[in-house]
């Protein structure tokens, strides 16, 4: 009897429920004639397109706006000041998003545009903001298309390739799987195109200082990042618990191969995605208030729900939103602990209300839940 044995990169991207993907600019401009290889990104839109289908989220961290600019207004990268390659990617970026509107426009799915600073995944409450808005984009069907907004980044608030604003987004938004894809097939213990007996690493646990050593700069004349800037992003997405998948994009169907078992480097999450995030909510030496809970809540909790306004009693404290609060019953025992999605007023005035009332209560239409359930982490009884 015939079995067939899927390899170990495809059943990870197949379970995966959120996955990031990074496309460069060397993949995404043809370097004879700087035009956008549209033709390759139309295949690669298709062969995600049956993840869409199955109900995967799917982000796309696009570079190639400065590229697509300098080849519509035909000037040359080497040649601009920072103020006219600003300029320039506010040109390409209008340009690069429609093209991605009109690919997955075929498929029946609309796209958005993301334009990120350093300072929105740094700063928490605008950190916030951005995973707020881009989970309802996801939630809606839509596929996030990220940038760094070139337009008003300056070099010191910059990341200044996107290899790490993707590890950044895979971070926020708890992804499973990132992909970068680049114009090498993985990380190799030594430079290949300075050393013929280079070898591919197809797994890395940890990433050692010989292999930062090897790692160099960048080599491609479109791109910003080199293997440094992507073993920096391995590093961000393994502490993350994201799993960090470094492939060759430069085939036709470069999705597809990844799914069949193309040669890659898989960086290995150091745990998943929720458990990191839990690890860090209670290890959070920064509590800043209490909610009170009835014992239908506590219970809830117990079971694994969210914290719901009804269920609250009492708030002590002064706290914003995002911070981290404990949850403790009316006998003043500590239960849990998370991150709130009100701030102490907000939570005040909403407490015992039905989620169907808190609009009217809050004046805006804010989250079902007081705490989600993601955001929470129980104490051991």
């Amino acid at each position: 009897m015939h079995h067939s044995f899927e390899n170990p990169t495809a059943s990870m991207i197949r379970q995966a429920r959120r996955v990031v993907i990074k496309l460069g600019s060397s993949l995404l401009i043809d370097p004879d004639n700087r035009s956008l290889r549209r033709e390759w990104l139309r295949r690669l839109i298709d062969d995600i397109h049956p993840m869409l289908q199955d109900g995967v989220h799917v982000l796309i961290v696009s570079s190639g706006a400065i590229g697509v600019g300098c080849r519509s207004l035909d000037l040359r990268r080497s040649e601009l000041s920072l103020a006219q390659k600003q300029a320039v990617a506010g040109v390409g970026q209008v340009r690069l998003l429609q093209t991605y509107e009109d690919l997955f426009q075929a498929h029946g799915k609309s796209c958005a545009q993301v334009l990120l600073t350093l300072e929105d995944t740094e700063q928490r409450q605008r950190y916030l903001n951005a995973r707020t808005a881009i989970e309802a984009m996801l939630e809606l069907g839509v596929i996030p298309i990220i940038n760094e907004n070139d337009t008003v980044a300056t070099s010191e608030i910059r990341y200044g390739d996107n290899d790490r604003l993707a590890a950044r987004v895979a971070q926020m938004m708890s992804a499973d799987v990132l992909i970068i894809f680049s114009d090498i097939d993985g990380l190799y213990d030594a430079d290949p195109r300075l050393n013929d007996t280079a070898t591919l690493l197809p797994r890395v646990e940890t990433i050692t200082r010989a292999m930062r050593a090897a790692a160099g700069d960048s080599g491609s004349i479109d791109g910003s990042g080199g293997m440094r800037t992507k073993l920096e992003a391995a590093d961000i997405a393994q502490t993350a618990g994201c799993q960090l998948l470094l492939a060759n994009g430069l085939h036709a169907h470069a999705f597809q191969r990844l799914l069949d078992g193309a040669p890659c480097t898989h960086f290995v999450a150091q745990e998943t995605p929720r458990q990191q995030r839990k690890v860090w909510i209670a290890s959070s030496l920064n509590v800043k208030g209490t909610i009170i809970v009835d014992a239908g809540a506590a219970s809830a909790l117990r079971d694994g729900g969210s914290l719901l306004a009804i269920g609250v009693r009492d708030v002590r404290g002064d706290f914003s939103r995002g911070d981290t609060v404990r949850v403790s019953i009316e006998s003043g025992q500590e239960i849990a602990r998370g991150l709130s999605a009100y701030s102490n007023k907000e939570v005040a005035s909403i407490q015992g209300h039905h989620s169907a009332s808190l609009t009217e209560a809050l004046g805006y239409d804010g989250p079902a839940e007081v705490i989600h359930r993601d955001n929470l982490v129980m104490h051991t009884q």
